[in-house]
């Protein structure tokens, strides 16, 4: 079995059909309340990544798992979303909400404290279900940290993802703060934002 790390932009193929697979099974109970089609939400969902943010692993040459990272400077984000692609795949109405909802939930959201300069934002963490327990997302970070010159490092996980949590304190995060969920707990599936650093 062969594992790469490589920084998405520099692949001699398109990235993008694969990385939307691992975007959608990443955040599948999350997107299905827009669209139960996995292969409309991936062909929805193709455009939106700043390639030279993500890093990749991939396991004999296909896409497995990937991570995002920026500095957030002049609010900088990672994705985007083209309204009219959304529409294309998932139709004029569900179109419109993805593309507002994902972008107010995404995009728009605010760290609730001010982000040093030198300081790398770890974002967008996902690998694909079958891949998941072979250690490649904390593969993956570690590669992100040793491949970037940042002072720190930060990220935010929900309090009720445990084994993100203990993933990131074993890669050296330690908890700085938390926010509220500004949603119910019931419709969101979490109390707080934790913010770790390392």
């Amino acid at each position: 079995m062969n594992i790469e790390v490589i920084n998405a932009e520099d692949l001699s193929i398109n990235p993008r059909p694969e990385m939307s697979k691992v975007f959608v099974e990443g955040w599948y109970n999350d997107l299905k309340k827009l669209c139960k089609d996995k292969n409309k939400l991936q062909r929805a969902f193709e455009h939106i990544f700043k390639l030279e943010d993500f890093y990749v692993t991939l396991i004999d040459k296909k896409i497995m798992a990937f991570v995002a990272i920026c500095d957030r400077v002049d609010e900088r984000r990672v994705i985007h979303f083209d309204k009219k692609i959304m529409q294309k795949h998932l139709g004029f109405f569900r179109g419109s909400i993805a593309t507002y909802m994902l972008t107010k939930v995404l995009i728009k959201k605010k760290y609730p404290f001010q982000i040093p300069a030198g300081t790398g934002v770890i974002e967008l963490v996902a690998t694909l279900p079958e891949a998941r327990g072979k250690g490649l997302a904390g593969r993956t970070i570690d590669h992100v940290i040793n491949a970037s010159d940042y002072q720190e490092y930060i990220l935010e996980v929900i309090d009720t993802n445990h084994d993100a949590i203990k993933l990131y304190e074993r890669l050296g995060f330690e908890e700085f703060t938390r926010a509220k969920s500004p949603y119910p707990p019931k419709h969101s599936g979490f109390e707080y934002m934790i913010y770790m650093k390392r």
